[in-house]
């Protein structure tokens, strides 16, 4: 559930960007820290492990609509990707108002996609949250590499999209698809709150 600060009339809302490891969870948050002006997000904060890091940072985009007459402001988190962080995954999904799963794209890694998806869904079965309820969107990264290495958009939705959410091709690196993404979850998280949102972007 979103945090209320009347005092500040805002709401926050948390996004979280979950899926296998090295998929492209840091790299989409990279993107759009860098993206976003200075004196509209806070501080990047880093929680290292041995593999894969942890991050956070909360932005105030400049196009969002306000609900009620609050300011929306969301807080982006990564989870770590290696299934032996998952007490980690849990407390950083833990009341999560969207979640962006971002899918390795390469062949490959198409069962640790699986395994990363169903291991989210049984996540959120646990903190008593039903999946089909919270809006999700799902993100087929590194689609730059050669096209006999990865699978093509429809065939991930195949794949890997059981409830038919909105998905978008993306390569992280240089940021194709990633405001894509970020702009549909957080519409349909205000959506979901019952507000209109007319889009998310960089700002600058």
């Amino acid at each position: 559930m979103p945090i209320v600060n009347y005092a500040a009339r805002e709401l926050t809302c948390k996004i979280v960007y979950y899926g296998p490891g090295r998929s492209g969870k840091t790299t989409n948050l990279h993107y759009i820290y860098d993206s976003v002006p200075a004196a509209r997000r806070g501080a990047m904060v880093s929680l290292a492990t041995q593999n894969e890091r942890t991050l956070f940072f909360d932005f105030l985009p400049l196009d969002l609509g306000t609900v009620s007459g609050f300011k929306t402001r969301f807080q982006l988190y990564t989870v770590p990707g290696q299934i032996y962080y998952r007490t980690t995954r849990k407390l950083v999904l833990q009341g999560a108002d969207g979640v962006v799963f971002v899918a390795d794209s390469q062949r490959q890694q198409l069962e640790a996609n699986l395994e990363s998806l169903r291991d989210m869904h049984e996540v959120l079965a646990e903190q008593g949250v039903d999946a089909r309820g919270l809006p999700v969107v799902m993100q087929y990264n590194k689609q730059d590499l050669p096209r006999e290495l990865i699978g093509s958009p429809e065939e991930l939705d195949e794949a890997l999209n059981f409830r038919a959410v909105p998905s978008f091709a993306a390569d992280a690196l240089v940021g194709t698809g990633v405001f894509e993404t970020l702009r549909w979850t957080s519409e349909l998280v205000l959506r979901r709150l019952g507000a209109t949102a007319p889009g998310v972007g960089a700002g600058r």
